[in-house]
């Protein structure tokens, strides 16, 4: 089943624009099946595949030769020299909308992309399914059946084994690219700073406590998470600050880019494990952040999101930054909406009346209303 990806119309846009597209994100985010369905003239060509990447690598003048009229160029970080002989082609061509680029390590292909493409590629994350898209997939209004499944298009459309894909996907995608990225050779040891990791979720980052309790360096510790961030499987949120003579907290808090793969690495298998959970309110938080950035990256924009925290511990979950305004959001895993969930929107917007937009709750209940001007939301 081909679920229409909110993205569409943002990249058949810049394929009028720009002469070369690239579709990047983590593995099993439907890369390659939203190319094909986009372009379905073009030629598909997968770098994975060991004897089109030996003649993609050995002769890379003629390979591209055979795609007059450009081609879907699946994994095409396998083979980045490729992409200085394809801005060849752009330039002598000068023709929009030639190649579309899929690639799974972004940090592989964006340095590739920055150096040689430069100014003729528009660059696109996709990620798993928003819940906009897996709408038909997950049973209407329950919030942690999302949590716990999260977004991976195959594993929902074909209504596959939660825990064997997690499993497959954590030992296949996760251990071995990100592994060999950073030439690990304790498995043991990056196995469980992954799971670390997940155990933190919705948390201050403390790097110094991490590398403590996973026995390795804080550089290390700097050098791994670089990677996954690069390789799309999790993402730091900074705080928002200004200079208004506040000190704020400095630190970062750490989510992944599906939740599904954080309660697998967080050993979470059940919708009723989940609700006991001490990771229930970060993971829930990681949901509504991810639907956040998701909004912003299907529209082919940059997301600009941060959390709040004074040093009096007011803070706001997320804060939103659109055309210079704040948008601020405070996220409750309860079902039951409370006053309390609002007093530190009431204090983010009266220190910044001028910016502060739209203050808001995302929690976990089925009523949607406004509590003195404040839009209070189910997920």
């Amino acid at each position: 089943m081909m679920i229409a990806r909110q993205m569409e119309a943002a990249i058949r846009a810049a394929a009028g624009e720009y002469p070369v597209i690239a579709i990047v994100g983590p593995r099993q985010s439907g890369k390659t099946t939203l190319a094909k369905a986009l372009f379905p003239g073009k030629p598909y060509q997968s770098l994975e595949n060991p004897s089109t990447r030996l003649r993609a690598e050995s002769d890379p003048d003629g390979f591209l030769a055979g795609f007059p009229d450009g081609a879907v160029l699946d994994e095409v970080q396998r083979v980045p020299s490729l992409l200085s002989y394809i801005q060849g082609i752009v330039d002598g061509k000068n023709r929009n909308g030639l190649f579309v680029l899929t690639g799974s390590a972004n940090l592989l292909l964006m340095q590739s992309v920055s150096q040689s493409l430069a100014g003729r590629c528009a660059v696109f994350t996709l990620l798993p399914f928003s819940l906009a898209e897996a709408a038909s997939l997950l049973p209407p209004g329950e919030p942690f059946a999302a949590v716990l499944s999260g977004g991976y298009p195959r594993l929902l459309a074909a209504r596959m084994n939660r825990a064997r894909f997690f499993a497959n996907y954590i030992d296949t995608y996760v251990e071995r690219d990100v592994r060999q990225l950073l030439n690990v050779k304790n498995t043991l040891l990056f196995s469980r700073f992954l799971r670390l990791l997940a155990g933190r979720v919705g948390s201050l980052l403390d790097r110094t406590s991490l590398a403590n309790d996973c026995g390795i360096s804080t550089k290390t510790v700097a050098e791994w998470l670089s990677v996954l961030q690069a390789s799309s499987i999790c993402f730091l949120l900074p705080p928002w600050h200004e200079n208004r003579g506040k000190r704020l907290v400095k630190s970062t808090k750490i989510y992944f880019h599906d939740t599904g793969l954080a309660c697998a690495l967080a050993g979470i298998e059940t919708a009723k494990q989940l609700d006991r959970d001490p990771l229930r309110g970060g993971l829930f938080e990681n949901l509504v952040i991810l639907e956040a950035m998701k909004r912003s990256l299907n529209d082919g924009l940059k997301p600009d999101l941060y959390f709040y925290r004074d040093s009096n511990g007011v803070e706001v979950d997320l804060v939103e930054q659109r055309e210079g305004n704040l948008y601020p959001v405070e996220i409750k895993s309860a079902a039951t909406f409370h006053p309390d969930f609002c007093k530190a929107l009431a204090t983010f917007a009266a220190r910044y009346p001028d910016r502060c937009r739209a203050p808001a709750v995302v929690y976990a209940g089925r009523k949607r209303f406004v509590y003195k001007g404040m839009e209070v939301r189910p997920l």
